[in-house]
Parts: C-alpha cells; structure tokens; sequence
C-alpha cells in the first residue's frame, strides 16, 4: 500500500519545522525564529505503533502578501495540499487566533481535504486555550508541545485514524543523485526538467533554495532519489546562521548520495568556486558528472563543446576522469543526455574487477614501465586486489611501500583506466607492504 502523505502548513513561525523534525528523528528542516526559513517542500517517512506515512513541510503561507518570495512559498504549500492525503494545520497556542489563521482555514476549507488542526507551543497543557480555535470550524483541535515532544502521541494517534494500517514497503534499490553547484546555476530548473514539474522555487534571486529536497522519480524502469541543493557560496558569502545550515546540508547532501551532478553555468564559465565544488566531490569519493548548463546562451562554433571540455581538463586536472553534458534546464535541450551519464557513472563507480584480470593489467603496465629505485633499490609490485566499490578501491601490495612516487601510483591509475571504463568515478589505490614470497 502507498504512504499517506500528509501535509504540515500554517502560517510562519508556528512551529511546523520542529513538528516535522521530531517525528523525523532527524534535523532535515532549518528551525530558526524567522519568517521565511522553510522555502520548498521537505519530505520525510515516519513511523507511529505500525503506521507508516510520508510528511511534507512547507513554507509558512502569507496567502495575501504580494512579495515575490512569498509568493514562491505560498505555491509550493499550495502543491502540498494538492498531493496530500491529510493536512496537519498549525497554530500557535501562545499567540491564539490571528486574522491570517482564518485566511489559511478559509483556503484550507475549499481544499475539500481532511484537515486537524494542531495547536502548538502548549507547553504546560493549556487546554483554555484551545477553545478560541474552535472558531474556525475545522473540528477538535490537538494540543501539542513540539518542542517538548508533549502530546505528539495523541496527534499521530488520530492521524492513524483516518487510513488503514499499513506495513512498510520493500526498498528496492534507489539511486541517489545530489544536485550540487553555485546559487543560480541552475539546479532548480534542472530538477523541475528532470521531474516535469515544478518541484522546486526557480527564481532569479540568488540563494532562493536553502533547503535540501528528496524527491523520488523513475527513469527507463530504474528508481532515483533527487536531491536538489542550497546554492554553495564561498565561505566569506555565508553570513547568516540559515545560509550556513544550508551550505553544511548540500555538503550532507553529497556524502549520502550515489552519484553527484555538478551544475556549472557555462555561460560565466568555470569559477574558482566551481573548481572547489568539484574538489569537495572528488574528496568524498562520489563519482559525478559535469552539466555545463545555459549551452543554449554559447554561440557555437566549430569544436565549441571540445574547447569547453579543454578548459574543464585544465581546471579539474585532479578529477580528469569527469563526465560532462552540455545542455539548457532552461529550453530542455540535450537534458535527456544527463539521465544516460548519470547511469553510466554509477556503473562505473560499482564495477568489479577479478583479481586475477587486474593482476594481468598491473603485470603489463610493469614490464612496459618498471617502477622507480631509490638508493639502488627498486620496488616490485607482488599483486593487487579490489577491496569496494563506490568508489572502487584497489589495494597493491609491494615490497616496499616508500618506494612508491606518486608519479608512478599515477601511471598505474591511467593504466587501469585505460583497461577499464572507470570514466566519471575517481577510483583509490592504496600501497601496502608485503612479503616478496607472496608475489605476482
């Protein structure tokens, strides 16, 4: 049986985040004490005496304001309610009724969805002060402490009442792809390409998502998980407590996903922070790959893709095993390109060589090269083993592992990239002493 998915609104500031995250069981939304700082849709599985559901958090909903970015958050709550099989309407218990409380019970009302309003911040159980929210003609409401984790219980107690029970389902394997690159590079519009829909705020100010956002789609009959990222500034651009969050949950992000797509705006070109992006990527050992994004701007020449890739295998010279796709999230063009690379690395990151192939390979990259001597004495390479995947990692076992430059540790990477298609996924060699006697 599919999840419920159940719905979190209200308006800002009533507590929705803290909700979510406790049933959670994880920080995933940012709680902070300003209007505005939940932007897009998060979602998050829980599970209460059996019962499994889905929740989304959203944006607090300022339904008359004319501001471009509630404007944005108020349409993405909207989305919410639309997909939801139950909505959870928050309130404050400090505050009681506000004006903009009946706006969003009015707007609720028409949804024609099952709604339970939740009065919050109740943190000594004053259940006086419930009865004002009866006014607004949505049923009992439930008094709960989300801070203090008080009447959270009773709540999803009544939610279980309005679905049957059901069991949890079997996870089939789930490609996760991280969204990754500067504010305003795209990645929103990519996603929304990508899905069909728009998922995610696409705005032209900088810093619009702050929140990193699963969402699961299907792709010629394989199932992925797309996680759309905060635009990642330079550190000295981070000076919010909020922008940092954001900037730690895309790096979080990259760490949990299978394959990381690192979205440059060609038109600015490679950037310093681009570069450094890439690094962070390669660092975490996640095989990625290169969308150069707004190719529908560049005035195309011969060989325009080629000088591009050229600047590229300059800039990234400690990543040259990247996969890059040129296309326009924009116009569509060339997108059904990036699915193609995403797959092709992740194979390449699980692939698994027999020792006795890659043992055949290194013997042969020997007797073309020997390895170096130091003070008139040379090292042998007595074999090697594929230990993991994601990335793959090679263990060589030598005589001596001082002996190793890394100028040759080099050339035995491009060897083995040249026997094997490990394009798009960096790929570990690790020097180990060994008896001689053990040899290749």
């Amino acid at each position: 049986m599919t999840k419920p998915l159940i719905a979190i609104v209200g308006r800002p500031n009533v507590g929705k985040s803290t909700f979510f995250n406790k049933v959670a069981g994880q920080r995933i939304s940012i709680v902070q004490n300003t209007p505005g700082v939940t932007r897009d849709r998060l979602y998050a599985d829980g599970e209460w005496c059996g019962f499994n559901f889905t929740m989304i958090d959203t944006g607090g909903i300022e339904l008359k304001s004319e501001d471009e970015m509630w404007k944005h958050i108020k349409r993405q709550a909207e989305i919410a309610v639309e997909t939801a099989d139950l909505i959870l309407f928050f309130l404050d218990g400090r505050t009681g009724l506000v004006a903009e409380d009946y706006d969003v019970a009015d707007y609720l009302r028409r949804s024609k969805k099952p709604v339970i309003p939740v009065v919050n911040k109740l943190d000594n159980n004053e259940t006086d002060a419930l009865y004002d929210f009866y006014a607004l003609g949505l049923g009992e409401p439930i008094p709960i402490s989300a801070e203090q984790s008080k009447g959270l219980g009773d709540l999803l107690d009544e939610v279980a009442k309005h679905f049957e029970k059901n069991e949890a389902d079997e996870r089939d394997e789930v490609i996760k792809i991280a969204v990754v690159g500067k504010p305003n590079a795209g990645k929103s519009s990519l996603v929304n390409r990508l899905l069909g829909y728009d998922r995610v705020i696409v705005s032209g100010i900088a810093g619009t998502t702050r929140d990193a956002i699963d969402t699961p789609f299907e792709h010629n009959g394989k199932k992925y998980m797309l996680v759309d990222t905060a635009g990642i500034r330079r550190k000295r651009s981070v000076d919010t407590d909020v922008e940092y969050y954001s900037v730690m949950r895309a790096f979080g992000a990259v760490r949990r996903a299978d394959v990381a797509v690192i979205v440059i705006d060609c038109e600015q070109g490679i950037s310093e922070q681009d570069v450094k992006i890439a690094g962070y990527v390669h660092e975490e050992g996640k095989p990625s790959v290169i969308v150069m994004n707004k190719w529908d701007l560049i005035e195309k020449e011969t060989d325009t893709m080629k000088k591009f890739d050229d600047k590229l295998m300059t800039e990234l010279a400690f990543m040259d095993y990247f996969e890059s796709v040129y296309l326009s999230a924009k116009t569509g063009s060339r997108v059904e390109k990036l699915m193609g690379a995403v797959e092709k690395v992740y194979e390449n990151a699980n692939r698994k060589i027999t020792t006795g192939v890659l043992n055949d390979v290194i013997g042969e990259a020997v007797s073309v090269n020997e390895p170096p001597t130091k003070n008139g004495k040379r090292m042998k390479i007595l074999y090697a083993t594929q230990v993991s995947v994601a990335p793959p990692a090679i263990i060589i076992f030598v005589n001596d592992a001082t002996l190793m430059h890394f100028s040759y540790k080099r050339y035995i990477e491009n060897t083995l990239r040249k026997a094997f298609d490990f394009k798009g996924t960096p790929i570990k060699l690790i020097v180990r002493n060994r008896e001689e006697k053990e040899g290749l």
